[in-house]
């Protein structure tokens, strides 16, 4: 093991991450992207994964246990016959919190745990899987290529994969923080590198950009854990928009979906009609590309990413008369008796919005998670079945240019 390798691995024997007590799984479920179940379905499997049949999946790098015990759970809830998750991780502190989460939740049947480094897992976790998690950790690895590589080859050649790496202009100041804590902090041990890294932060002018910077905030809001794993982390980088994209096609993968789409839409950022027009011929990496120059606020990308000849397959059509349609993490009634003519949301700090037809709230209200297109229509019986199906692919478009929408099944 190199001499860096092991500083990360002391560092989540210290300080495993994220923090999380076991005691609070009685009260709330975390949820996010990526590897949320409807993600999976929609992202990864275009609304047509069968639950009735074997699913593996892997959580590569699962730290304490938030994408894997979500992922169970969520299988669980969705009644999967024959599902399991495979937690990877080189921490046994981190692992032993992720083990008793699953305790307290009874997932011990469907969750496995497994140790070792993420270039190993043909050895140590081996596959194949039809789904892998890897959130927030190949861009600690010596090699995230052969990271990567490594995952890739566990892979069912119709199954994807759900990536989190850290975003460079998002992070803005925080790179200048580590390089100044190292020039300090020499062969202090884990305990002291902490108490002198806080006592940077709190002396830093009001002038440097980790303080101007509000999209980062481990180091404020994450405890002893998030501030080592932001500013003291032995090994860390960061990816703009084409470095990601060249970084997935290393591996024979290619991005199908950025997380959140809007966020990746120049449009979100331009109002200007020219401008809107010289973007208009850019490629996706491209407009991607030139969202994030626009943005700023983008600390993190957020892909699903397919074996690269089925990353161009196209959507599901959400107006297809057997397509399900679900709300993510929200509840319809509720947004239904909320919503006007226009969906807005902020993106960072960007504000965005959505024209709805008049009809979105009846369709809305209708998404129970079983209800096809077909049944809402039968349902509401509007007078123009045509236009009625460009209304539903008019609301659906909306909600999922900001990751609420997905189709959860295409019967």
């Amino acid at each position: 093991m190199s001499e860096t390798n092991a500083r990360v691995q002391a560092q989540y024997e210290a300080y495993p991450y994220p923090a999380r007590d076991p005691r609070d799984e009685t009260k709330r479920l975390i949820t996010g992207s990526p590897s949320h179940l409807d993600e999976i379905r929609h992202h990864v499997f275009g609304g047509r994964l069968d639950l009735s049949r074997p699913f593996r999946a892997l959580v590569a790098g699962g730290g304490t246990g938030d994408a894997a015990i979500m992922l169970a759970q969520q299988l669980a809830d969705a009644g999967a016959a024959d599902a399991e998750v495979v937690h990877l991780d080189i921490s046994s502190a981190s692992r032993a919190i992720a083990v008793k989460r699953a305790e307290v939740r009874g997932l011990t049947s469907s969750l496995r745990f497994a140790d070792g480094p993420i270039e190993r897992v043909a050895e140590v976790a081996p596959g194949p899987y039809d789904y892998i998690d890897c959130c927030g950790v190949l861009h600690h690895l010596d090699s995230p290529e052969a990271g990567l590589a490594a995952l890739a080859g566990v892979l069912k050649p119709e199954g994807g994969m759900g990536l989190m790496v850290y975003g460079t202009l998002g992070r803005t100041g925080v790179y200048p923080v580590q390089e100044a804590l190292a020039q300090l902090s020499g062969d202090l041990g884990e305990a002291d590198k902490v108490a002198l890294a806080k006592r940077l932060v709190a002396g830093l002018p009001k002038t440097h950009w980790l303080k101007r910077n509000p999209f980062v905030g481990d180091h404020l809001t994450g405890g002893d854990a998030g501030l080592y794993d932001l500013l003291l982390h032995p090994r860390d980088r960061a990816y703009r928009v084409p470095e990601l994209a060249a970084f997935v096609a290393s591996a024979g993968l290619a991005i199908r979906t950025w997380i959140e789409p809007a966020r990746y839409d120049p449009d979100t950022y331009l109002s200007d009609a020219t401008l809107r027009k010289a973007a208009l011929g850019l490629g996706p990496v491209e407009r991607a590309a030139l969202a994030e120059r626009l943005s700023g606020a983008m600390a993190k990308h957020i892909v699903y990413v397919l074996p690269r000849p089925r990353a161009e397959r196209p959507d599901p059509d959400p107006a297809a008369d057997g397509a399900v349609l679900v709300l993510r993490d929200l509840d319809p009634q509720a947004v239904a008796k909320g919503l006007g003519g226009v969906l807005k949301a902020d993106l960072g700090g960007a504000p965005w919005q959505a024209p709805l037809p008049a009809i979105a709230p009846a369709i809305i209200a209708r998404l129970d998670g079983r209800r096809t297109v077909a049944d809402i229509r039968a349902d509401l019986k509007p007078a123009d079945p045509d236009r009625f199906a460009g209304q539903v692919r008019a609301t659906f478009a909306a909600f999922h240019a900001i990751n609420r929408m997905l189709v959860r099944e295409v019967r």
